[in-house]
């Protein structure tokens, strides 16, 4: 590795080492290290030679006055702390578009803001330029966070479509409403009839798709969907688990349950297994999302698949494309239903 020495001390190695290391001058390999725009193949091959040889690392901050961006992008979660640490589906996307972003060297920041207070903050901190783009996760209709980003500015990319959003937003989503109904179309199948449902937020997009397919799909079978079979959750365990005891005490002769989440399909067992309901003989259990609570459930959760390699990795090139002056996109994904133990 080429250091500089001053003084008995080592220095890191400069775009000058990398340069002289490739043969090429240093303005060749600062546009190497800008896109690569007006440099030949045998040049970028040599400065990445260089780079790997000598150690060389970019100074973000250097470079970041220069090009007037901060070359590190935010994932905003606007829910409450102990929600990204309870729903393994958010660890499943951070963890996705980190590796997305990790191929373009760029940082992801982790930003939570559950309360109005907080996504003021983080709204102003973001607006200020310190990220260069946004990755919205979990977004509520009502929640100016995307309006007042788009209003600033910032490129941005939301995961499911924004409810309620005049602003043209960005947004990568899976086909919530098909795969609702792939699974209550799965629950006729078997003979289920009295089917009821435990939603998510009412605010949110999947909330309002998965509900939505959950009716027409009784609907075209000519199933009038009895309300009392309908019951609203936060997508938490605890919430799924409250549900099930509601759906119980209104109408104990349901014989299936199409949850909106597959964490909270496991508090829907937990107070079935508790009433003496067994699973799926007596009570046909269904999920959402094939996240690790569809596994680690007993019995197994059959569930609908979101494809969230693919939504994470969409909505960084989404994303980077907008920061790169494209105009907003959306993508819709396709679901898929995997059968297990639960239905």
């Amino acid at each position: 590795m080429t250091m500089s020495t001053t003084g008995g001390r080592r220095k890191p190695p400069t775009i000058h080492d990398v340069a002289r290391e490739a043969g090429v001058s240093r303005g060749t390999v600062s546009r190497v290290l800008n896109g690569g725009h007006y440099v030949s193949p045998a040049a970028q091959q040599a400065v990445d030679a260089a780079i790997r040889k000598t150690g060389y690392v970019v100074n973000r901050h250097a470079r970041s006055l220069i090009t007037g961006r901060s070359d590190s992008v935010g994932f905003l979660l606007t829910e409450p702390q102990e929600r990204f640490f309870e729903d393994p589906n958010f660890n499943v996307l951070l963890r996705g578009c980190t590796q997305a972003l990790a191929a373009h060297d760029i940082p992801l920041l982790l930003m939570i803001a559950g309360t109005p207070d907080e996504r003021r903050r983080i709204t102003r901190y973001i607006s200020a330029g310190h990220v260069d783009g946004v990755l919205l996760v979990s977004s509520h209709s009502g929640d100016q966070v995307a309006a007042e980003l788009h209003e600033a500015g910032v490129p941005l990319v939301a995961c499911g479509k924004p409810i309620g959003q005049s602003a043209k937003v960005s947004y990568v989503a899976a086909d919530d409403r098909d795969g609702a109904r792939d699974m209550v179309r799965h629950l006729l199948s078997l003979g289920r009839r009295r089917i009821a449902t435990v939603t998510g937020p009412l605010d949110t997009p999947g909330g309002v798709e998965r509900l939505a397919g959950y009716r027409e799909v009784l609907a075209e079978a000519g199933i009038d969907v009895d309300e009392s079979l309908v019951v609203s959750g936060d997508y938490s365990r605890a919430s799924g688990e409250a549900a099930a005891e509601r759906l119980l005490a209104g109408a104990p002769d349901l014989d299936a349950v199409f949850v909106a989440s597959d964490l909270m399909a496991q508090g829907v067992l937990t107070a079935l297994q508790r009433a003496g309901r067994s699973v799926p003989q007596d009570i046909a259990v269904a999920g959402f999302d094939d996240s690790p609570a569809a596994t680690s459930a007993n019995p197994s959760l059959t569930t609908i698949r979101q494809p969230w390699d693919r939504i994470s990795a969409e909505m960084v090139r989404v994303l980077l494309a907008q920061i790169g002056g494209e105009d907003p996109a959306a993508v819709i994904l396709p679901t898929e239903l995997v059968q297990r133990e639960s239905t």
